[in-house]
């Protein structure tokens, strides 16, 4: 597993506690999709494309914390976690430490439990836009299929 990428900020010189997010990328077994869901509103960002997940709580495990949160936002049981990388990202309203996982089995139906939406998608994924904390995951997704990357085209649209 890859060791934790840490970007440096202000925030972070300064001592800010970082949350830590456990992170999983469905992966459809036929076609190799990704599943990607929007922030729903009343969230930071609502409307913004993300790979689910969630605030690990006190005394959980990266695992513990996705099958929960997993549960909670898509009515879905994990079969499987497979942890892969680890990274931090300084956002304006947050600094995150995220624990990515892929997951390619699970039970259940999704339902999309906090109103947002999802998306079954290739590279270069199509929905716009995506958080910036997310671009290592989907470089070395990328990577992994042989695929150039270019983090610019998931930006928001100028003046957004």
């Amino acid at each position: 597993m890859a060791q934790p990428s840490e970007a440096r900020s202000s925030a972070a010189a300064e001592g800010v506690r970082r949350t830590e997010v456990a992170v999983g990328i469905l992966i459809r077994e036929e076609d190799g999709a990704l599943l990607l869901t929007s922030r729903p509103q009343g969230k930071v960002r609502a409307g913004w494309w993300e790979f689910p997940g969630g605030k690990l709580e006190a005394g959980e495990s990266v695992e513990q914390a996705l099958r929960r949160e997993l549960q909670e936002e898509l009515g879905i049981t994990i079969d499987n976690c497979l942890p892969w990388h680890v990274t931090t990202h300084d956002y304006e309203h947050a600094q995150v430490r995220l624990h990515w996982c892929k997951v390619t089995r699970w039970q259940g139906q999704l339902q999309m439990r906090e109103g947002q939406s999802m998306a079954w998608q290739q590279l270069p994924l199509q929905v716009r836009p995506v958080l910036e904390g997310a671009m290592p995951a989907l470089q070395w997704l990328a990577q992994e299929r042989g695929l150039p990357f270019d983090a610019g085209i998931y930006a928001p649209p100028s003046g957004a």
